[in-house]
């Protein structure tokens, strides 16, 4: 056990014990003033889910890796089934029916376990090949079939955030997957074929476009968020309200902030959800570019780490998982900041380790404890292959 300790990446828990007292803090100045909640109650509640994840993660560090994976199949059919019953028995929850709710007022969102439950199956599937080049039929055909079945069921929520972290999951997994140079071009192709169908379909059909999200499939919410990105100038004042106020709050923080607490524009007249998706413009208006520099710094530092151990892996499923985990946190970061300064358009997707919500960070201590399992159990890794 002792030896095992001694293998963690303490430099990745000092982080998060940073975030676990940085987060709660933020939280309680989002939530403060607003009557629709107790000033201290979403901060408890972060404190008790950090200590929770905290268990979790040691928890998992000290688990072989290895059983994980080799159960996939039981994990993943768990997850599909928990997928298919939200739509029975899930509750709806800002316009989306994708959480189970639990006793005492909290709520389990599965799509947050789909994506742990996706590396573990590309990973299994990837190191069958042991770093020989993918085949089409062999490999990347039940790969695609194994990302597609929780992305369309997850997109059917609709939660499109979530749906595209198990895309942007599988690209980062495939790329150091030896996949082969004209698979890649194809998907390249696919991709850029489908982006532009969607750019001219805004730009030069948007009347259209407008009727079918509307009244054909009625996603108004998605049309909006999609025309907001790329028709600024034409969306409506709705449409471009959060966008909007989220980029004044952060610019009025300038270079140190307006100080802890004393933000005018994070209340929910202005800027909605600021205490999750949107936690970002606290830190911005608040904290202003030094303290939001200062965060990104310690998330550079903790993906840095986990590369790094990535690097010493012999497994390469071990390589693999811990590729998809900081492919998900990367892009997760990456989005959830682009969206609240314009460069991105708006998402449901949460910024991990500090915007509240319980799954999901209960999940993202999960993954970071596998990491920490992948790091433990190289060296017996290469007693025992």
């Amino acid at each position: 056990m002792f030896n095992k300790l001694k293998r963690i990446d303490w430099i990745i828990v000092g982080i998060l014990l940073v975030f676990s007292v940085f987060s709660p803090l933020v939280i309680l100045s989002a939530t403060h003033g607003d009557a629709m909640f107790s000033d201290t109650s979403m901060m408890m509640k972060t404190i008790i889910f950090y200590i929770l994840g905290f268990i979790l993660m040691f928890a998992v560090a000290l688990f072989d890796y290895r059983l994980l994976l080799k159960s996939w199949p039981i994990s993943m059919g768990i997850t599909i089934l928990l997928l298919v019953g939200v739509f029975f028995l899930g509750a709806d929850l800002n316009g989306a029916v994708g959480w189970y709710k639990l006793p005492g007022g909290q709520t389990f969102q599965p799509a947050e376990l789909a994506k742990i439950t996706l590396i573990f199956a590309l990973a299994q599937l990837l190191g069958r090949r042991n770093g020989d080049p993918l085949s089409l039929t062999k490999d990347l055909l039940p790969i695609g079939l194994v990302t597609i079945l929780p992305f369309g069921l997850v997109v059917i929520q609709p939660d499109l955030g979530n749906a595209i972290i198990y895309i942007v999951i599988l690209i980062g997994m495939l790329w150091i997957g030896a996949v082969k140079y004209r698979h890649v071009l194809v998907a390249l192709l696919c991709v850029a074929v489908i982006g532009g169908a969607v750019y001219v379909s805004f730009t030069t059909f948007n009347k259209e476009v407008k009727d079918f999200f509307v009244n054909k499939i009625e996603k108004k919410h998605w049309y909006e968020r999609i025309n907001t990105f790329i028709n600024p100038e034409e969306a409506t004042n709705d449409a471009k309200h959060q966008s909007n106020y989220a980029m004044i709050a952060i610019g009025s923080g300038g270079l140190s902030g307006d100080g802890y607490m004393k933000g005018e524009l994070k209340q929910r007249s202005f800027i909605p959800y600021t205490y999750s998706d949107a936690i970002f413009v606290v830190i911005g208006e608040e904290f202003g570019f030094q303290g939001s520099a200062l965060l990104l710094l310690l998330y550079f530092l903790m993906i840095y780490r986990m590369i790094l151990i990535s690097f010493q892996c012999y497994d390469l499923r071990g390589s693999y998982m811990i590729i998809g985990i900081v492919s998900m946190f990367v892009f997760q970061i990456f989005e959830n900041i682009g969206m609240m300064i314009g460069l991105m358009p708006i998402t449901g997707i949460t910024l991990p380790f500090i915007s509240y919500g319980g799954t999901s960070l209960l999940l993202n201590m999960i993954c970071i404890g596998l990491v920490m399992s992948i790091h433990i159990y190289q060296e017996k890794y290469q007693i025992e292959p």
